[in-house]
């Protein structure tokens, strides 16, 4: 979703440039924020028949846990191995996690 990406994004930038917060702080809390806010607006405007579904509320929180690992890991590896800027990280950690979702939310439609 597009206004996940912008909340994840933007929230990173404005935290670690205005609000001094490390970039991997800055990075957990703008992700976490935009998967609440993607849940939400997925649950109330496209997958309203799955409000009471606690298998896949839990399959979505399992999920969304690895992606914020995944995020992680992928910003700390390209800011402190690869040295790329962090705002250029977040774009790659975007790319792989995205993918993630994808399989594994594709993988829990399924069951």
């Amino acid at each position: 979703m597009k206004l996940s990406f912008v909340i994840d994004y933007m929230g990173l930038y404005v935290l670690t440039e205005y609000v001094n917060i490390n970039y991997l702080i800055s990075s957990f809390i703008s992700f976490t924020i935009a998967v609440i806010v993607n849940y939400i607006l997925s649950v109330k405007f496209i997958f309203e028949e799955a409000k009471n579904g606690y298998k896949q509320l839990i399959l979505f929180i399992i999920s969304s846990i690895v992606a914020l690992f995944l995020n992680q890991i992928c910003m700390w590896f390209f800011v402190e191995i690869i040295t790329l800027h962090y705002m250029i990280s977040k774009i790659l950690a975007t790319i792989i996690v995205t993918i993630w979702n994808y399989i594994t939310k594709k993988k829990s439609v399924e069951l």
